[in-house]
């Protein structure tokens, strides 16, 4: 049981995984928008028969509107007499009550030490762009974004390379009042599959709001010629943001997988991302 647990509750980690293209993000908001956030916790307090009592998700990675996932990880922190009663077939239940969007493909009781948001190591995503002349299969539309100019793979891949290591990616991010910019981009790769579709692979330790999605920008005019394959680089050093630097659309993101530390790191981890973040209690 994780130490920043109450006493007579258990974390729980969820696997998890969605299609954003109808969910206002994954964070629940009011007015009654869709959340991935807002239909899990309502599945949860209807399967689990809580009546009015919400039990609040902690993700380990907030996505956008109509961003996707395939390796989201939460967790939530349940009464012990309400898991040992429901754990047997929640998943099922779950299945069950949750719209097709989205799926809970397991729950099992967190080691110590776990925080679904601080015990990351790092974050793994993939942005798809087609870039035939005729578009994007139709079955891919809500994944896969088309840019109506041919890329260069080798430019991009180059360009991405120049943005690896810990830097201030202020120029890439939408500020946020308090909040650092200075983040560490472990791999980054652009790669054609063999069907012609270009995968923009980035891990980090954390993202920026909008990071990801303006360093896609930046690549792609890179990869069409419109910019040098130093350009990205530059918009970096200066830190300040280049209206040149466009947030692509959502849609082609997915979050692909979270990593975690072994158990016995847990601890470790979440306080050092705590108090990177100035969130330590």
């Amino acid at each position: 049981m994780s130490d920043d647990v109450e006493p007579g509750f258990v974390r729980v980690r969820l696997d998890l995984s969605y299609d954003g293209t109808a969910f206002s993000g994954w964070a629940r908001q009011p007015g009654g928008r869709r959340t991935v956030q807002g239909e899990i916790e309502e599945a949860l307090r209807t399967v689990t028969r809580s009546g009015e009592v919400t039990y609040d998700l902690t993700v380990a990675g907030r996505t956008d509107t109509g961003v996707h996932a395939r390796g989201q990880v939460a967790h939530v922190d349940l009464p012990v007499g309400l898991w040992d009663e429901h754990r047997e077939k929640l998943l099922k239940r779950l299945a069950g009550r949750l719209p097709k969007d989205v799926r809970v493909w397991r729950a099992a009781e967190a080691p110590s030490g776990f925080n679904a948001r601080f015990a990351a190591l790092w974050r793994r995503y993939v942005y798809r762009v087609g870039d035939r002349p005729g578009g994007v299969d139709p079955l891919l539309r809500n994944h896969v974004l088309w840019h109506d100019w041919e890329l260069d793979v080798d430019v991009m891949d180059a360009a991405a390379k120049s943005l690896v290591g810990e830097h201030d990616f202020a120029a890439y991010a939408k500020k946020r009042e308090g909040a650092s910019t200075v983040r560490e981009i472990l791999d980054f790769g652009v790669r054609r599959r063999l069907d012609g579709i270009v995968e923009i692979e980035v891990r980090a330790d954390a993202f920026c709001h909008n990071q990801v999605r303006s360093m896609v920008g930046a690549l792609l005019f890179v990869g069409d010629g419109h910019r040098t394959v130093e350009w990205p680089r530059r918009v970096l050093d200066a830190r300040v943001r280049d209206s040149a630097v466009h947030v692509v659309r959502p849609y082609g993101l997915t979050l692909e997988e979270v990593a975690y530390p072994a158990d016995d790191q847990l601890a470790d981890r979440q306080l050092q991302a705590r108090r990177v973040r100035g969130q330590v209690h």
